[in-house]
């Protein structure tokens, strides 16, 4: 694949604590260069980039990243971000509940957060470094009958990011119209290329962008 056509599946991302306001102002601009799908920041930037970008696409992110935040702190939070602009949520589940096998209460938050974002799209982020293969199998189902649009790997601040393993089994058990972003560590043309192959319509990453401009 040439880098034009992978740009478009890259959510252009900017996710440390330290990032400026300088920073998100580069990255809104380097994705509406480069045609990304989107650029993912930071809640507390997304009026900023609303205001100064109003063609991009805009995601961010909630409960973030450790995911532990109540049910109506994350409903809070995904209605403000929207408010302020933001045309996607990508939102993390609660692990301990998985951990604990109470599968029907993350299907229960999936499916109210989804009430709030309506027809803006919701990703799920489930973290697979810390799960075993049986719980990633039931957040697929959790996800699909939470009507989220999109299974997402990993936050980027976990002991791992996306495999190639995880995505073949999303792929497996996801239900019919939920789509799959890998995050998390992908960093060459070659990685980007695999996933993509592999059924990713999105990959987070803060790299590829200057990665490819730079093959161009």
């Amino acid at each position: 694949m040439n880098s034009s056509e992978i740009f478009p599946y890259i959510d252009h991302t900017l996710l440390k604590p330290t990032a400026t306001t300088e920073q998100i102002k580069q990255l809104c601009e380097e994705a509406l260069f480069y045609h990304t799908a989107s650029v993912c920041i930071p809640e507390s930037y997304v009026k900023f980039a609303r205001t100064n970008f109003p063609k991009l696409n805009i995601c961010t992110v909630i409960g973030f990243p450790l995911g532990y935040s109540t049910t109506a702190v994350k409903c809070f939070e995904a209605r403000e971000a929207i408010q302020n602009g933001a045309d996607e949520i990508d939102m993390v589940i609660n692990l301990g509940l998985a951990k604990e096998g109470k599968f029907s209460e993350i299907t229960r938050e999936i499916s109210e957060v989804k009430a709030v974002c309506g027809d803006k799209i919701l990703k799920v982020i489930i973290e697979t470094c810390f799960l075993t293969d049986d719980e990633k199998i039931a957040l697929c189902k959790c996800v699909t009958d939470g009507g989220a649009d999109f299974i997402k790997t990993s936050t980027g601040f976990g002991t791992a990011g996306a495999k190639i393993e995880d995505i073949r089994l999303f792929r497996k058990y996801i239900g019919e119209g939920v789509r799959i972003k890998a995050a998390g560590g992908v960093k060459t043309k070659s990685e980007l290329e695999m996933f993509i192959f592999e059924g990713c319509s999105r990959i987070g990453t803060s790299s590829a962008v200057k990665l490819l401009a730079e093959e161009d």
